[in-house]
């Protein structure tokens, strides 16, 4: 037991009188005893140490992961959409005539023409089918809930966590980011990111 470092660390019990989690709430490079987000998750050997970073390097890549499929099912939900919504403009443009089609065009936004409507889709959205949102908001909810684990496994303030994370993030992004694409990028003004805390 360290009782007297430098690093102030507190200790919670296990249960029993057996090896207590050592929680420190300043930088450490505890190896030994250090709990990683649940009491049962304790470490009391290098070699589950050793897993335990393996572990969270592949939880980074499996954050990663779930951010492409995330965005991947929102390019497919959208492909969708636009695909229904061009062939309802194309059964409505058959019932009108050219000349009106070109009125309309004209038409002032603020009135609500052709343009208008486009002003109006790009301000309030187009709605997402009930089963696309539900699968959206799971997957949404699995990402943040990863992110927050991740956070959690950080506040550890162990150094080999620490970089265990940032390496599984990078290594995620790494092998998940080999392609841009560069007009999404240069139009997108959300970041993507959510929620996510890195």
């Amino acid at each position: 037991m360290n009782h007297g470092t430098a690093h102030a660390g507190h200790n919670m019990p296990t249960g029993g009188g057996g090896p207590r989690c050592s929680m420190n709430m300043l930088w450490n490079t505890d190896i030994i005893n250090t709990c990683v987000v649940f009491r049962s998750w304790h470490i009391h050997t290098h070699t589950q140490f050793v897993l335990s970073l393996l572990a969270i390097i592949l939880l980074g890549v499996f954050y990663e992961y779930l951010r492409v499929v995330q965005r991947g099912l929102d390019r497919r939900i959208a492909l969708g959409l636009s695909a229904a919504k061009a062939g309802k403009i194309r059964v409505q443009s058959r019932g009108s005539s050219p000349a009106s089609e070109g009125a309309e065009g004209l038409d002032d936004p603020l009135l609500g023409g052709r343009n208008g409507r486009v002003v109006r889709s790009a301000l309030n959205g187009t709605p997402v089918p009930p089963v696309s949102r539900a699968l959206r908001a799971a997957l949404y909810g699995a990402t943040v809930f990863l992110s927050f684990f991740l956070m959690l496994v950080f506040m550890t303030y162990n150094a080999y966590l620490i970089t265990a994370v940032v390496v599984g993030a990078a290594l995620g992004h790494y092998i998940f980011g080999a392609t841009i694409n560069v007009d999404a990028i240069l139009v997108d003004t959300q970041g993507g990111k959510g929620m996510a805390c890195h």
